[in-house]
């Protein structure tokens, strides 16, 4: 995991190099109004970067480097169980449905939101009752 970390730490000072000086051309009047959503979003990319990538970077000094991680590794010593997959499952679409509809809720109201929400309990008790019963309900 320390590959994956490092690509994502790059992209955040990247995003953060390039706010800075995106931040500082915006302190000129001409630009101040073109600006500041850049700034905001390119703060947000050094955000979205940083916490998955110092994650990934605190994860992998816990655990035994894989084979990914070793330069002089051969593709033999990558071969063997890839690891466990998860189940089909409809809860994770509902899930994003709902999310979906809450957002919708900026537009079309309230009333919109609370079936968002709704649904989204609803998926949530779903997906616990599917992981204890260790199939679909």
């Amino acid at each position: 995991m320390r590959n994956e970390s490092r690509l994502l730490l790059v992209v955040s000072l990247f995003g953060a190099v390039i706010g800075v000086l995106f931040w500082a051309v915006g302190l000129s009047p001409v630009y101040a109004t073109i600006t500041s959503g850049g700034t905001i979003m390119l703060g947000a990319v050094c955000l979205l970067g940083l916490l998955p990538g110092y994650y990934y970077h605190w994860w992998s000094r816990r655990m035994s480097p894989r084979s990914e991680d070793d330069p002089e590794a051969t593709p033999e010593s990558g071969a063997g169980v890839v690891g466990v997959f998860p189940g089909t499952s409809i809860w994770p679409f509902v899930l994003g449905m709902s999310a979906l509809l809450v957002c919708l809720s900026l537009v079309f109201g309230f009333w919109t939101a609370i079936f968002g929400f709704s649904l989204a309990i609803a998926a949530v008790v779903g997906v616990i009752l599917e992981s204890r019963r260790g199939g679909a309900i």
